[in-house]
Order: C-alpha cells, then sequence, then structure tokens
C-alpha cells in the first residue's frame, strides 16, 4: 500500500469514528417504553474496534514518515513541520498586510479634515510579497510532498 493511500484510509477512518460517535450519544438514552434507535452498546464497541485499527494506522504513517529521506527537505516528517509553520507564517504576513492596509475597516478613511488620519506601521507592499514568495513555497514543498506520498511504500 503506498502511504497516499494509507493517508486516505486514516481520513475515512476518522471520520468514520465521528459518525459512530454521533450515533453511540444519540442511542445512549432513550424514553421508557421506547426503544432506542440503535444499540448503543454495539455501537461503541464498533467505533472502539475502528480506533484500534486507526492507531496502528496512524503508527504505520508517523513510522514511514519518519524515515523516508526527501533530500534537502529532510525526512517527510521534517518537510510536513516546514509546511506547516510556512502556512502559519503565510498566514501571520498576510493578516499583517491585511491590518496594515487597513483591509475590513469599515470607515478607514477620514470622513472631515478634522479627524486624525490612519497610518500604516508596517510596508503592505514588502508584506505582500513576501506573502507571495511563502505562498510558491508551500506550493514547491507541497508538490514534494505529494509525490513522496505516491511513491512510498507504507512500513509496517
Amino acid at each position: 500500500m503506498k502511504l497516499a493511500e494509507a493517508l486516505a484510509e486514516r481520513a475515512e477512518a476518522t471520520r468514520r469514528v465521528e459518525q459512530l460517535r454521533a450515533r453511540v450519544v444519540s442511542s445512549a438514552r432513550y424514553q421508557e417504553g421506547e426503544t432506542p434507535p440503535e444499540d448503543a452498546a454495539q455501537l461503541l464497541a464498533d467505533t472502539g474496534e475502528v480506533l484500534d485499527s486507526l492507531e496502528s494506522l496512524i503508527r504505520r504513517i508517523n513510522r514511514t514518515n519518519a524515515t523516508v529521506d526527501l533530500g534537502e527537505d529532510g525526512t517527510l516528517t521534517d518537510a510536513l513541520a516546514r509546511r506547516d509553520v510556512l502556512r502559519l507564517r503565510h498566514s501571520v504576513v498576510t493578516a499583517a498586510a491585511d491590518a496594515a492596509a487597513g483591509t475590513g475597516d469599515r470607515g478607514y478613511g477620514r470622513q472631515l479634515r478634522s479627524e486624525l488620519m490612519m497610518l500604516s506601521a508596517l510596508p503592505v507592499a514588502e508584506l505582500r510579497g513576501q506573502a507571495d514568495a511563502l505562498a510558491r513555497d508551500i506550493r514547491e514543498i507541497d508538490v514534494r510532498i505529494q509525490r513522496a506520498n505516491w511513491e512510498v511504500d507504507l512500513l509496517d
């Protein structure tokens, strides 16, 4: 099985656990004289089985990520950490540029000459350039990660 297939299975198992959780909660209590919509104990047992297989799958994915070498990016785990930080950095720089530009501010401009004018404390154009460079870096590392996901076999 390829790593990408395991990641898809992990996502599906996570969705399945959430669905089972909701069904357990809705069936956990019922009114006297009524029958519960489903057997909550059986649903809980089914959830436990899905969670056990999910844990095994996550362990295998993590083991694979830690051992796959992507060259200059380090291991796949290193590349994932780098991508996550690049996304956070991009978010912060974009938010700073938007705030400095007054994006989203109602009544940003002056109504009267006697009102104080709002000034930018940050260089908006420079921040937008940084955000563009970060977005490019994110796309590039994401392509390398996705390529590895489809090329690498999942470890046991």
